[in-house]
């Protein structure tokens, strides 16, 4: 239980990122330097953009299994 849980805390900050920060953080990179061609620019905001993605479905994940599934996992019984 404890990986589907840190699976779906991962697929929602992904979400979520890939809604809100990721396009404010590639616009802000890339507006604080100077180009030769819309290439670079391309590239730049699609690598940020997709930086940002990973980080929050890393975030994500770690929340999942850490704060989450760390509270509905049962330690293991040995039996007597």
């Amino acid at each position: 239980m404890r990986y589907v849980i840190a699976m779906l805390a991962a697929i929602i900050m992904a979400a979520l990122a890939t809604i809100f920060l990721s396009p404010m953080l590639a616009r802000l990179a890339v507006a604080q330097f100077t180009f030769t061609s819309p290439d670079e620019v391309g590239n730049l905001e699609d690598g940020v953009f997709m930086a940002a993605n990973f980080l929050a479905l890393l975030l994500g994940w770690w929340l999942g299994w850490l704060l989450f599934g760390g509270r509905l996992a049962q330690p293991v019984r040995t039996p007597a």
